[in-house]
Parts: C-alpha cells; sequence; structure tokens
C-alpha cells in the first residue's frame, strides 16, 4: 500500500503516453495535486506497448511532438522524416525526465476499477494490484488503440509454437530466422511487421480477412539543412497546425476533383502519392464525400498497387473491394506489396478459405494444411471505447459506464460523459482522435480539462458535470457529420465494425480539429453554459 492512499489528489491521470505525459505535467505546473497511474513499467503508452519490428507513425516527426516548450522543440533533433517506435519512445522518454515527470507516476498500476461517492463528490481507483488511490478529478488518457483482440478461433489456445501480438511485442525482440510464421491481420501492424518478417523467415504466411490500402512510406533521413530549417520555422508550422483540419500544416487543394483536368488530377495526385501515407488521404477537399472524386483516388491506388505485384491473382486479392479509399484509415508501408513477390510468402484470402482450426503445429483452413513454428497476432484493438469499457466505471447513483453506453457511447465534446461527475476522457468518441495530429490535440484537450479543473477549485466548485442534453446533442452532432461523408460506407474500427456486438456509430469527430477546438474554446470563454457546476 502507497502512503499517499488515504490522501485525495485534485486530479489523477491514467495513462503515460503523449496524452496523459502532458497532462500530469500541466497539472503540476498549475499547482494541482496530481498523481499519474500507469499499468505499464514505464513512460510511452502506445509507443512502450507497441514494440513490434517496422512500428513506424504515420505523421512527420517534427509534427508528431510536444509544442508546449519552445526549448524543447529547439534542443530535440529527430533523426528522419517518419520516426520508428525506438526513437519515439526514447523522445517520450526524454521529455519525461526533462520534466520530472515520472516521481509523479505508479507503475504496473493497471485501474481496474473507477468509483464515484456521491457524499463526497470524489473518485476511488482501484487496480490490479490491489492499490486504492482517491482524487477530486479523474482524468483518462487511456489511449484509442489500447485495448488489444485476441482472436476468438477454434483451437487457438491449443497452439504449441510460439505467440506474438503486435501489441505486446517482447522488448527484447524476436529472431525469425528460419522459421515457419504466420502473420493474422492485415491492418497497419500487420502491413508494417510482415516485410521484416519476411526478409528473416523460412516461410511467411499471411492470413488475411479484409484487404487494406496502403501508401509506401517515403523515409528519408534529415539533413543538417532540414534541421536548421525545422528549427527556425517550427512557430510557424506550429500556427498553421493550430486550428488545421488535421492538426499538421499540411494544407490540400481548395479546387474539387471533378473541377480539374484529367491531367491536373494526375499531378495532384502522384504529389501526393509520393508525399507518402496518410496524406494520400487528402489529395482532394472532395475526395471523401463525393464517390466520383473518391474513384479517381481509388484508381489512381489501384494502378499503383498492380504495378509492384507480379502476380495479379494475388494483387485481386490485395486490393479492397468493399470500401470507398480512405474510409478505412489507410496504412503506410515500407515495401509490403512487393513482399508477395518473393517465393518465401504466400497470402491467404480468408474470404475464400476460413481457418477452421489452429492446432498445436500450425493453422488448418478451409482447404489445406499450414505448418507453422510461430503465430503473430495483429488483430487490432477494441477502438476508442475498449480501454474505457474494461474498467468498471461507476459514476453518480452507482451508474455504470458500460450500461450507459448500452446503446452506443455518448459524449460532449469527448471529454464529458452525463451521470459520470469530475471525470473526464481524452482523445474518446466525440474528439477528432485518430483523425487528427494526436500529440497537438492531445495538448489542446489536456489544456481544456486542467482548465476547468482549475476554474472550479479556484471558484470552490467540487462536482462538475455535463448536461444530458448537451451530450445528446453533441453525440448528434458527431453523427450528422459523418453521414455526410463516405466514412459511414466502411466496416471500420472506426464504427465499431471489427469487435463483434459492438454499437455501430462513427466514434471520432469528423468535422476537423479546427471546427472542434473552436466548439472547445467557445464552451470555456463562455464559462462553462453545458455544466453543472456544485459548489
Amino acid at each position: 500500500m502507497h502512503p499517499e492512499q488515504g490522501s485525495p489528489y485534485d486530479v489523477i491521470i491514467i495513462g503515460a503516453g503523449f496524452a496523459g505525459l502532458y497532462g500530469v505535467h500541466r497539472a503540476a505546473r498549475a499547482g494541482l495535486r496530481v498523481l499519474g497511474l500507469e499499468a505499464g513499467e514505464s513512460v510511452g503508452g502506445t509507443w512502450f506497448w507497441n514494440r513490434y519490428p517496422g512500428a513506424r507513425c504515420d505523421v512527420e516527426s517534427v509534427d508528431y511532438s510536444y509544442s508546449f516548450d519552445e526549448d524543447l522543440q529547439q534542443s530535440w533533433t529527430w533523426t528522419e522524416r517518419f520516426a520508428a517506435q525506438p526513437e519515439i519512445l526514447s523522445y517520450i522518454d526524454h521529455v519525461a525526465d526533462r520534466f520530472d515527470l515520472k516521481q509523479r507516476y505508479r507503475f504496473g498500476q493497471r485501474v481496474t476499477a473507477a468509483h464515484f461517492d456521491d457524499s463526497t463528490s470524489t473518485w476511488t481507483l482501484g487496480t490490479e494490484a490491489g492499490d486504492e488511490y482517491r482524487s477530486r478529478f479523474v482524468v483518462f488518457a487511456t489511449g484509442c488503440l489500447s485495448a488489444p483482440i485476441k482472436p476468438n478461433l477454434p483451437g487457438v489456445e491449443t497452439f504449441a509454437g510460439e505467440e506474438l501480438f503486435t501489441a505486446q511485442w517482447p522488448e527484447e525482440g524476436v529472431p525469425m530466422t528460419g522459421k515457419r510464421v504466420g502473420v493474422i491481420g492485415t491492418g497497419s501492424s500487420g502491413i508494417q511487421v510482415s516485410p521484416i518478417i519476411a526478409r528473416e523467415a523460412r516461410e511467411l504466411t499471411v492470413f488475411q480477412r479484409s484487404p487494406n490500402f496502403s501508401v509506401p512510406v517515403p523515409n528519408r533521413p534529415w539533413t543538417e539543412a532540414d534541421q536548421q530549417e525545422i528549427r527556425a520555422t517550427y512557430r510557424q508550422r506550429r500556427e498553421k497546425s493550430y486550428y488545421a483540419p488535421a492538426a499538421t500544416p499540411h494544407a490540400g487543394l481548395q479546387t474539387k476533383a471533378v473541377e480539374l483536368s484529367a491531367a491536373e488530377r494526375e499531378e495532384a495526385m502522384e504529389d501526393r502519392w509520393n508525399g507518402g501515407g496518410v496524406l494520400f488521404n487528402k489529395v482532394f477537399p472532395d475526395q471523401n464525400s463525393d464517390l466520383t472524386a473518391n474513384e479517381f483516388v481509388r484508381d489512381f491506388a489501384v494502378a499503383k498497387i498492380r504495378a509492384k505485384i507480379d502476380d495479379q491473382t494475388v494483387a485481386d486479392d490485395l486490393i479492397p473491394t468493399d470500401h470507398p479509399i480512405g474510409t478505412k484509415r489507410i496504412c503506410t508501408d515500407s515495401g509490403y506489396y512487393e513482399m508477395f513477390n518473393r517465393p518465401n510468402v504466400s497470402l491467404v484470402n480468408l474470404r475464400r478459405e476460413a481457418i477452421e482450426e489452429v492446432t498445436p503445429t500450425g493453422v488448418r483452413t478451409a482447404n489445406r494444411f499450414i505448418e507453422l513454428d510461430t503465430l503473430v497476432y495483429a488483430t487490432g484493438f477494441d477502438a476508442m471505447t475498449g480501454a474505457l469499457l474494461r474498467i468498471d466505471i461507476r459514476g453518480a447513483q452507482d451508474a455504470r459506464l458500460g450500461d450507459t453506453w448500452a446503446d452506443g457511447p455518448v459524449t460532449y465534446l469527448g471529454f464529458g460523459i452525463p451521470g459520470f461527475p469530475n471525470m473526464f476522457s481524452i482523445n474518446s468518441v466525440g474528439t477528432p482522435s485518430v483523425m487528427a495530429n494526436m500529440v497537438l490535440h492531445s495538448e489542446q484537450q489536456l489544456d481544456w480539462v486542467l482548465a476547468l479543473v482549475e476554474h472550479c477549485r479556484a471558484q470552490g466548485i467540487q462536482r462538475a458535470e455535463v448536461h444530458a442534453e448537451a451530450a445528446e446533442k453533441w453525440t448528434d452532432h458527431l453523427m450528422e457529420v459523418a453521414e455526410g461523408t463516405l466514412f459511414v460506407k466502411a466496416n471500420s474500427w472506426y464504427m465499431g465494425a471489427n469487435v463483434e456486438g459492438k454499437k455501430r456509430v462513427f466514434m471520432p469527430y469528423i468535422g476537423g480539429f479546427g471546427n472542434y477546438r473552436r466548439y472547445c474554446d467557445e464552451e470555456r470563454d463562455g464559462g462553462y453554459p453545458n455544466f453543472e457546476l456544485t459548489a
């Protein structure tokens, strides 16, 4: 038991990723008594757990970084355009040490319960280790892609070989030389890890249920000239990002695809393809709302993919036909499609031959038996809501979050949930979340939440709870915006479609980070009219 457990904090922040760390720093700087709780043994969040070979961010390193401290921006040197997991984790660790944040955390503390006490307007948090902590306010910075899905396959528990999860990769790494490896899953993690495994393994079998579009990541080292320009223009770069749609300085074309000539469209798509990654999802302003514009982009991508693959029957299996391009998150890769030209790599299309059974020595499909030494599960996450719903959260009058969200999640601005006073979630349902630069809008969200906490402390307010009507209106607005796009046409994890039984609703706010931020500014500057503030 920790000695401070009996004494309540002003705020407890759960999570030590980009959001949680900044929140602890921001709260401490404001003079709040703050504690951080983290399930892992150190800082890093997503980048602590996802250590699989090839893990890399699809946002440029200079943008996927903190903006709150100018000296930090000027002193840290990113080595390449799109940073890989080890460098990102090193950066997060550096920030934690630079601002002395680790001493404010209790690590190895997986929160399993959070209960609100109506009589004292405080939260009590319980952990897997059996410890308890009390706080006036609680902030869940638990990540929107942090609840891994473990496959429910017949016989999966009988496999006698090596079993690995991309979301829980061993820190020491795993040699693949000479092994027969199966990778289940072709989302971002599977697409990033497979080419590296293919270079080492004796055989690699990729089990694909749903193909995804992927764009090559045009990575390169930052030169000294690049570094000088980055440092000289950081302020302008951030100013462009603060109210930009994706919280990055990259602006797309303002002319609709159908208003351009064929040559102009081709030039624009080639430029964005070469720019790499998720930028290809923003070639034209109408490509995510107009099916004709989307088809231009899709046809271009399909031609690029086919040119990389020798066997066009394999290409047929690798090219999605069930959703408009970009309505599932576009992946980024380093040689994924070319990998299937290797003699030691094969693809199993699970829509044509499903897995019937996992045995001690391999996988049996409808058509064949595949012997394996190692199984890698790149099977994704219960996105957005999974991390919260795996905790026993009970609000006012013992309301359970799982019951409150039984018909789909309801929030106001993503922060507040009616019936759960003094509780806030970051990067949750109703925020731009995965649709924007997570680091920059984590700062924005924590600034907003902690400004409200400071306001409550200054005014002697013990309880802050969002009005149910405001949350219902915001959730309705969330869906109205989504329904004006093509995103609702895809069975994506944005919709919860990758989790059996999960309510199908579009979870991120897709109206752009700048618009979202203006809503937040209006609520704060108006004195929090959509919250019940009780002294």
